[in-house]
Formats: structure tokens, sequence, C-alpha cells
């Protein structure tokens, strides 16, 4: 007899490239901008802004997507995630890589509009980004055998248009540095997951839109956007 009150939801995990195993979901960090944007050029890093997103918002890719409620602006934003393997606290940037269990490509996707609306009150931003199926992720693919992803193509197509492209060596803070400037707010778990933001060209979806996407050397996805919910 379970001593639970009632039958907990599933474990969210996500595929692994090679494998038949899974990669168990803990948490879901999410990075602010990363990327030298047009109308960012020459800042200062400053500190890395971090939010999250529920576990149950990953999904696997391949398959169609709600186009979710509440939102007039549902926008794209192509990104590297991070799968941490061994956690840890105040973790020195030297040491940080020895923490990651692999990559993968992943959308972080977004209610611009709601977005706006907090960022303008100085609100929290989780409306915007954590919603059902708001992070499609693709396997894993272990740093055993790929190593780690340092630089490569990072793109996005919206029915075979082009809209973000960027590389991986244009992130203004590396994934080291990502990982160490976590650390220190959050003890990290294995099974935690770290998407590294995006470059710009990010732009709204229409119901029906396919989305076409896929960082070099980590994994490509496909995804169709849904109709509104009536």
């Amino acid at each position: 007899m379970s001593d639970f009150v009632f039958t907990p939801v599933a474990q969210p995990s996500l595929p692994i490239a090679g494998s038949t195993q899974r990669f168990p979901v803990s948490r879901v960090f999410c990075l602010g901008r990363n990327y030298p944007w047009s109308d960012a050029q020459g800042q200062a890093r400053g500190v890395p802004l971090f939010f999250m997103k529920p576990a149950s918002s990953v999904v696997e890719v391949g398959s169609e997507i709600a186009y979710p409620v509440q939102t007039e602006e549902f926008c794209h934003e192509i990104e590297l995630v991070v799968a941490i393997g061994t956690g840890g606290a105040d973790i020195p940037e030297s040491l940080a890589l020895e923490h990651v269990w692999g990559y993968a490509a992943g959308l972080d996707l977004t209610r611009r509009d709601q977005q706006r609306v907090a960022k303008q009150a100085g609100l929290p931003w989780e409306g915007a980004k954590a919603f059902d199926a708001s992070a499609p992720i693709t396997a894993i693919q272990p740093v055993s055998a790929q190593g780690h992803a340092e630089q490569g193509a990072v793109w996005l197509k919206v029915n075979g248009t082009e809209r973000q492209r960027s590389h991986l060596q244009s992130q203004l803070w590396s994934v080291a540095e990502i990982v160490s400037h976590l650390s220190r707010s959050v003890t990290l778990l294995p099974g935690d997951l770290i998407m590294t933001g995006t470059p710009e060209g990010v732009a709204a979806l229409e119901p029906g839109d396919v989305i076409s996407a896929g960082i070099e050397g980590v994994g490509s996805l496909e995804v169709r956007v849904g109709q509104r919910a009536a």
C-alpha cells in the first residue's frame, strides 16, 4: 500500500541519444539574454538573470504543441540546454563542466505579451514562461559520447524561413560560467536542466506553423503549432 494520498504524477524525463535509458528531469532553469542582440551591443554582461519553468513543461519533440491560452503573441526561442548529472553548490567555474552530463537543443516558448506586461509592472515572468508544453527538448547528447558543446551553429526556421541564426561561441556567458553562477544561488541537483538563452530573431507564431530548429553537433527538432483553444 502506498503512503501517498494519491498516485504521484509520472517523473518527467527525456530520451538519451543512442540509449534506451532516459534522463529524469528535476527542475528547469532558464537564463535571460545571453547573446549580443543588436540593441545590446557593447553592453556589460552584468549579473546573469535566471528564471524557472516547471519540470512538467518539458515535452519531447516531433509532435504538435498546443497554442497556449491567455496570449496573442506566442513566440519561439531556440536554446542550448545543459543537463546536470552531478549536483552541488558554490561550484567553481574551473570545475563546473564536471557537473554537466549532456546537452540538448530546446525551445523556450513564451507568451511575449504577458512577459511585456510583467516587465513594465516590475513583476515576475512566470506567467509568460511557465505553461504546459513550453519546453520542447531534443534527446540528451551525453558528454561521454559527444564532448562539451562549445561551438556550432544555432538556428531556427518557421515554415522554411530562417528567423534565428547565431553560434554557441557568441554566447555572453559560457556554460561553465552559467553553472557556477547558478550554483551560488541554489544547490544544483542531478537532473536539473539549464536553458542558456536565445539569439535575436524571436518572433510570433501562428496556428499551423512548423518550427524546425537545431544546434550543430547537439540536435535538431521539428514541432507544429496546434490550433488555439476554443
